[in-house]
């Protein structure tokens, strides 16, 4: 019989993404473990015509909101 423990799980690999504001390339982990699950820039998502934010996108549209 198999044991369930050694059987190996494959997880997908990172989606490439670009994005919405600047254009920059980046991965993407749905597995949950993605960067941005880590920022405590935080938006409202998704945004009409935008996807996911780059890092650094994130954050200026998190000071900006913050502003607003």
């Amino acid at each position: 019989m198999t044991n369930p423990k050694e059987i190996a799980i494959a997880q997908p690999a990172p989606r490439r993404l670009a994005c919405s504001r600047c254009g920059t390339e980046f991965g993407c982990d749905v597995s949950g473990d993605c960067w941005c699950a880590e920022e405590t820039a935080k938006l409202p998502m998704p945004v009409k015509g935008e996807d996911c934010l780059c890092r650094e996108c994130l954050r200026k549209a998190a000071a900006e909101a913050a502003v607003s």
